[in-house]
């Protein structure tokens, strides 16, 4: 792992104010790579911490290696509180409400003159236009942006099976962050950045636009597609729950598949030669591949795959990943402790940095844990970090995290 100190972000100060998943996905790349994340919470932590059901590994995933401080913003000793940590900051992070932070007087106007070279990114639902004001979620733009339609089949429109959008979003705000700070590089001012989940759904729907453009026929839902190539499925295997997808997508690979693979006639006749021509006589060799794929079990049938150099993937689920050796022997997983105290590695951010992962060295933080070191860092002396605490203004502090 790639040490704090090495990492391209240390020296950058960012100050969050997120919850659930867009904010808090991009302040953990930020912080991974290098940067030093303050998530403000309200007095007793962020509410995502005590999501269940499909919520409840938002918080873990998305909030290591950042320093927690409770304020309470409803105050305006805690608004003003806040605005001193973003007057030390280089960027403000934030995915609330459209103009909630305005509201409470942390609108970006505030700081123009106070901190000029402040980046202030926010995490919304829509950029600007007639949408601008409405209420998001993932679910909503997947299924409004179009691509709830294209995962599930015809007239069963189904969000994809993480929080694809969120995320993206979350990336694409990082992009425009580390844009404006180049920016800043070479003009000394900040600026504002906002993406969005609404714009990014259509973003990753564009291909789907363009078939429609270069073909004149509109693009149909994943399930029952026409694939550009003939073999591009799952395959059931002679063990039970032991699925295989394989993707043969160059006639090279067809070559190496048919001579990994007894196929009978349909390998060495010449007329299956050429991509299109497989893709027009798909029906003739899925039912080939499908009944050969049956009669083995998939820990026979993979090695052949590997060494054919053809595409291929076992289907997983996502805990099969706490166990897969690449992710465990390249530094994929992370270790990282809950806040019951229980020990798990999560997945590490996916780039590469002169040959090592990037990671930071901080934990999961309790709520609130950081306040004294982070006030101290503002200038606040041991008795007006205690007043505030007394008057309510920041929360008391909890016991790290390793």
């Amino acid at each position: 792992m790639t040490t704090k100190g090495e990492l391209p972000l240390a020296g950058i100060r960012v100050v969050e104010f997120s919850h659930m998943v867009m904010g808090p996905s991009t302040g953990v790349i930020l912080a991974d790579l290098g940067a030093e994340v303050i998530k403000v919470e309200p007095i007793g932590g962020d509410q995502t911490r005590r999501l269940m059901g499909s919520g409840a590994g938002y918080f873990p995933m998305f909030n290591r290696n950042k320093r927690s401080i409770c304020i309470d913003l409803k105050t305006a000793e805690g608004v003003a509180l806040a605005a001193s940590l973003v007057e030390s900051a280089d960027v403000l992070v934030e995915n609330f409400r459209p103009g909630a932070l305005q509201k409470m007087g942390l609108g970006p106007d505030r700081f123009q003159q106070s901190n000029p070279r402040l980046i202030y990114y926010s995490a919304k639902g829509f950029l600007s236009g007639p949408y601008e004001n409405r209420t998001a979620l993932d679910e909503v733009t997947q299924m409004m942006g179009g691509l709830a339609y294209m995962t599930g089949p015809p007239g069963r429109p189904l969000r994809a099976g993480a929080s694809v959008i969120d995320v993206a979003g979350g990336m694409f705000g990082v992009i425009g962050i580390l844009a404006a700070l180049e920016r800043r590089h070479r003009t000394g001012i900040g600026g504002e950045v906002k993406s969005s989940l609404y714009e990014t759904t259509a973003f990753l729907v564009g291909q789907h636009m363009a078939q429609m453009a270069v073909t004149g026929v509109a693009a149909q839902p994943m399930p029952v597609r026409i694939s550009a190539w003939a073999i591009y499925d799952v395959f059931e295997t002679a063990n039970e729950d032991e699925q295989l997808f394989v993707g043969v997508v160059s006639d090279g690979q067809w070559a190496s598949f048919v001579k990994a693979f007894d196929l009978g006639e349909i390998g060495s006749d010449p007329a299956y030669a050429k991509n299109n021509d497989r893709v027009r006589a798909r029906d003739i060799i899925l039912p080939v591949v499908r009944a050969l794929f049956a009669r083995h079990p998939r820990a026979d049938l993979v090695p052949r795959l590997e060494a054919s150099g053809v595409a291929f993937a076992p289907i997983a689920r996502p805990e099969d990943l706490f166990d897969d050796p690449h992710l465990n022997q390249s530094g994929g997983l992370v270790e990282l402790e809950l806040e019951n105290g229980t020990r798990t590695r999560l997945p590490a951010l996916p780039v590469e940095l002169d040959g090592k992962r990037p990671h930071g060295a901080r934990g999961l933080p309790r709520a609130g844990e950081d306040a004294t070191a982070i006030l101290t860092d503002i200038g606040l002396d041991d008795a007006a970090i205690a007043a505030l605490r007394a008057r309510g203004v920041i929360g008391a502090e909890e016991g790290a995290l390793a």
